[in-house]
């Protein structure tokens, strides 16, 4: 069973707590187990024939057993509780882990918002699972069995009615559970799609409101979470349905223990105190069921979040990691024979791709819209493996390198910019922690961000928030670009990083990017031709194949998809 290894598995280095837990519970358990026949006595030795030194010795003993069951129980609870508290934080952690060294096409593949689900709703139901069952684990069984004999020993006349009153309260228990279990699965299931809709809705807000989509996406929303709502309301029926029927026969039990065994204490059969100690015990058995049912119907939810987590965890990455290799002694960019297609595509993004971005050059990549720029740049840090052909830094496959060395070595701005909740200073120092001010405000410089930084009233350390969303377009560009410098690499990737800034600080900043580059190897993903043209070297893409290489004024002569991309945005001549 998936859920026992899962649990087991992480509970291996807390065998210390949960065998203190185990023996703190066994410990209260015998404890209340003993009250109810002290009791017993009590009343038939001590009450009864008015042996009031037998009272106040038994009563003394029974305070002390009470004191050791209470000490006990509230032992067991506090290390079971950061038993199971650790438990859970090393499976979120495990869990974040193993998503971090997702491919980026495995993350699509579970979708992110069942990937947040799963590292925290999910955790959450094996954490309260075993938290439930470090406590009830060991005092449920003893309780049971040990009541059992107990109420034996103190009348075996009534034992007919254990026999009746257990098994009916188990088997309506395996019939309630058997109808939880695929409902806890589509609940979860659910969960996900409503997490899902309102991720979506979240991060496309802008988008809905200019096409005044609210309504809509309100619509959507509202059907996943009727959706949930109706899988819930079946769940809490069953639930609604369950603790009546439980105490439906706690209460009749009870009720026949008090009338059969009335009718013995009045036949002189029984004594009073072996009376009230036979309800003891049957209400502590009962109750014991209760615990146990109550761990039993968090089995199924717990059961489908291992399975889920299961799913997750044995889930080897697209991306295998290398140990890494000898660093490269240069930093030239190669493709060869490169081919790359989305998993269910009907063609491949790009098809045999084969340049060479030389060191201390820039080379830029251009063409129409879905013709693989975006695809073939994300080749170069692994964010995807091509499925032929190889990606060579300085003569070394990428696929060699280590996430250390490959983070060293290339630099990306992505086609999508996105700042972190924090700091400008954090946000720039991501790439390279130990990056001094001097070089954060050298970075913002070269970016032109310098200047709306210093008009920021806390400066460098200005609040971003999560996203960036606190500033504009063009200036989370140039703090990404800033980041990028910050970081030293020797390959840098510009993708479409320069579409939300204006001409002039277009121009600006690829004036100051040549001497700030240096002899790294500079690649560039833009659609205006006036971004690209002062290109040491301009490969042409068109359905993922390279079409056209060469400088802008080569290209322009004799290559007519970078002519037709020219002419679409100015005239040939207003270019050359």
């Amino acid at each position: 069973m998936k859920l026992a290894r899962l649990a087991l598995r992480h509970a291996r280095p807390y065998w210390g707590s949960i065998f203190a837990v185990l023996l703190l519970q066994l410990i209260s358990t015998i404890a209340a187990l003993y009250l109810p026949s002290l009791n017993a006595k009590v009343i038939d030795q001590g009450v009864s024939k008015g042996n009031t030194d037998f009272i106040w010795t038994t009563g003394t003993t029974m305070v002390v057993v009470c004191f050791i069951q209470v000490a006990a129980a509230i032992g067991g609870i506090y290390f079971g509780a950061r038993t199971a508290m650790a438990i859970g934080r090393d499976l979120r952690r495990e869990v974040y882990h193993r998503v971090n060294a997702l491919g980026a096409l495995d993350v699509a593949r579970f979708g992110t918002a069942t990937l947040i689900t799963r590292n925290t709703n999910d955790v959450q139901q094996v954490q309260m699972l075993v938290l439930v069952a470090l406590n009830f684990m060991v005092s449920t069984p003893i309780m049971c069995i040990g009541g059992i004999i107990m109420a034996l020993r103190e009348d075996l006349a009534l034992s007919w009615l254990l026999w009746v009153s257990v098994p009916l309260l188990f088997v309506v228990v395996g019939f309630l559970v058997v109808k939880l279990l695929p409902l806890f699965r589509e609940m979860q299931e659910r969960i996900d799609t409503v997490n899902g809709v309102l991720r979506e809705q979240i991060v496309g807000i802008r988008v809905i409101r200019a096409f005044v989509r609210e309504q809509f996406e309100a619509a959507r929303y509202r059907d996943a979470n009727l959706s949930l709502t109706r899988v819930s309301v079946r769940v809490g029926n069953l639930f609604v349905l369950m603790f009546p029927l439980i105490m439906m026969i706690l209460h009749l039990a009870t009720s026949a223990v008090l009338w059969f065994g009335g009718q013995r204490v009045d036949a002189g059969a029984m004594q009073i105190g072996s009376l009230t100690a036979f309800l003891q015990y049957l209400l502590q058995i009962l109750v014991a069921v209760m615990m146990g049912v109550f761990m039993i119907m968090m089995i199924p939810r717990a059961a489908v979040s291992a399975e889920r987590l299961d799913d997750l965890l044995s889930t080897e990455p697209s991306l295998a990691v290398p140990r890494g290799t000898d660093a490269p002694s240069g930093h030239a960019v190669e493709f060869k024979d490169v081919s790359f297609g989305y998993p269910g595509a009907e063609r491949p993004v790009l098809n045999r791709v084969s340049f060479t971005a030389g060191e201390g050059r820039t080379t830029a990549i251009v063409g129409s819209t879905g013709s693989g720029k975006s695809t073939l740049v994300n080749l170069i840090p692994r964010l995807f493996d091509p499925q032929s052909g190889t990606v060579r830094i300085g003569g070394v496959d990428v696929s060699e390198l280590s996430r250390p060395q490959l983070a060293t070595l290339v630099g990306l701005v992505p086609q999508k910019p996105y700042l972190f909740s924090g700091t400008i200073a954090s946000n720039i120092r991501f790439g390279r922690p130990a990056a001094s001010d001097e070089d954060i405000w050298n970075a913002l410089e070269v970016a032109q961000a310098k200047d709306f930084v210093e008009d920021k009233p806390k400066g460098l350390a200005e609040t971003i928030a999560q996203g960036g969303t606190n500033v504009s377009g063009g200036q989370r560009q140039r703090l990404c670009i800033a980041r990028a410098l910050a970081a030293r690499p020797r390959v840098f990737l510009f993708d479409d990083s320069f579409s939300a800034l204006d001409v002039t600080t277009d121009e600006r900043l690829r004036r100051s990017l040549h001497g700030a580059t240096g002899g790294a190897t500079v690649i560039i993903v833009a659609q205006r031709v006036s971004t690209i043209r002062e290109a040491d070297h301009i490969i042409v893409l068109d359905n993922g194949e390279v079409v056209g290489a060469g400088t802008h004024d080569e290209l322009l002569e004799d290559n007519e998809t970078y002519r037709e991309i020219v002419e679409s945005q100015l005239s040939v001549e207003g270019v050359a």
